[in-house]
């Protein structure tokens, strides 16, 4: 039996109300309420593998701050999302870092970096 699930694309600020028709594997059968091609191809993305930026930050040792802010350079799982902020919690950063700068390279072995997004000396 097909099994709809509705939720706000979040792609653009329009924020448009989908809906997508699954089956058992869950296979999409049907989207609808979306405003673009590219809200069409996030509820087909959302609903089988939803996936999140990181931001957040961690920690410095002997710099001018006590904290670098940080971001993934990809999407992240969903579901793991939670454990790799823990992840960063262990992390330090004691040597300058530019803006873009690696600081944490394939994060829980999910193939995602984690970056600077600031410069600190």
């Amino acid at each position: 039996m097909p099994e709809t699930r509705q939720f706000t694309c979040i792609v653009c600020p329009r924020g448009c109300g989908l809906e997508v028709e699954l089956d058992d594997g869950p296979t999409v059968l049907r989207v609808g309420g979306y405003g673009c091609k590219r809200g069409e191809d996030y509820a087909r993305r959302e609903v089988v593998d939803p996936r999140r930026s990181l931001t957040s930050t961690v920690r410095t040792r002997g710099l001018e701050r006590r904290r670098l802010p940080v971001r993934s350079a990809g999407t992240l799982p969903l579901g793991r999302l939670v454990e790799a902020a823990r992840a960063l919690d262990g992390i330090i950063v004691d040597r300058p870092v530019k803006c873009g700068d690696l600081v944490v390279k394939d994060l829980l072995g999910l193939g995602v970096d984690i970056v600077a997004t600031d410069a600190i000396g």
